[in-house]
């Protein structure tokens, strides 16, 4: 039987309410309070100063961690190649960019970074610097021991060049510090209601991947031995614990058959009125916390048979 999962949240989960109605120390305690273990951070978003850090804000970040009882894990970063309207970044600004980010994320305990380089297509293609910009910072990501770990998110599937490239870049290279991070959005099989002043024709084209791009989760097995974290997007459970757009009962089964036992990490993506990501989050832990108990137990024994 594979091992439990680890559960976390995002505080991109509790965007509009962090500065609103919720302080930094509020979302450590929602954090707690949900029973996870696991914080992501964005680095542009929430820090403050970024990219400087100060002593203080440091030990701030260390006393709440302490006191909640929580780890880092996911340290969001953006490489954006069209920061300019002259030029596009080079592959040492992409770089160095990167590097910056590893050593934030370093002096504040992440174990993985999160790129997201500009991208040149409506599937989510990263730009083509991405690749030497990557290569050229392993070195200082096998020192600070961290995985870089670029998003595989919707409308781009798993089965696609993008990932594929990534892959290839793993088996090239060899390296231990480079891996996927699978957004569950891609698994979304039911549409998301309809954004305000948004019409049907929006839908026919790039935003059409609201509709659900319905990835099976059986491919996830083409992947997995690649996926040291996994995002858990969702947009709304109701009070019952049934989720309107993503297939947790079939997502959970699958990832507990293929032995992955890391981070789920709440990413809310839903309605932004105050306070609801708090419950929202919530009923997400309560629901795939059920799913792996109905999971395990089903299973139980199974491993010992195997042995025998």
């Amino acid at each position: 039987m594979s091992g439990a999962f680890k559960y976390g949240v995002s505080l991109y989960s509790y965007t509009d309410d962090l500065g609103t109605v919720m302080t930094l120390e509020d979302a450590f305690g929602h954090i707690a309070d949900a029973h996870a273990t696991g914080i992501e951070l964005l680095g542009e978003a929430n820090l403050p100063d970024y990219p400087e850090l100060s002593t203080a804000w440091l030990d701030r970040w260390y006393g709440l961690l302490d006191g909640h009882r929580l780890e880092p894990t996911s340290f969001a970063c953006w490489i954006d190649t069209e920061a300019s309207r002259s030029r596009e970044l080079t592959v040492e600004e992409a770089a160095a960019q990167l590097c910056l980010d590893l050593d934030l994320a370093k002096r504040l305990g992440f174990r993985f970074v999160r790129p997201k380089f500009g991208v040149i297509d409506d599937e989510l293609t990263p730009h083509p610097v991405w690749e030497e910009a990557v290569e050229r910072s392993l070195d200082l990501a096998a020192k600070h021991d961290i995985v870089i770990i670029p998003e595989i998110h919707a409308p781009t599937p798993i089965r696609h060049p993008v990932v594929e490239a990534y892959v290839d870049f793993i088996q090239r290279t060899g390296t231990k510090h480079f891996g996927l991070l699978i957004d569950t959005g891609i698994f979304q099989d039911r549409p998301l209601p309809f954004w305000q002043h948004e019409t049907p024709e929006m839908r026919e084209g790039a935003m059409s991947f609201l509709n659900g791009i319905k990835v099976p989760v059986e491919q996830l097995a083409e992947v997995i031995d690649h996926v040291p974290f996994i995002q858990a997007k969702f947009h709304h459970i109701d009070e019952t614990l049934h989720d309107h757009n993503i297939p947790w009962e079939r997502i959970v089964p699958m990832l507990k058959s293929l032995g992955y036992s890391g981070y789920l990490s709440s990413e809310y993506e839903g309605v932004r009125d105050p306070w609801v990501a708090v419950e929202q989050v919530r009923r997400q832990h309560a629901l795939i916390r059920k799913l792996e108990r109905e999971y395990d137990a089903a299973h139980a024994g199974q491993g010992e048979q195997a042995d025998a």
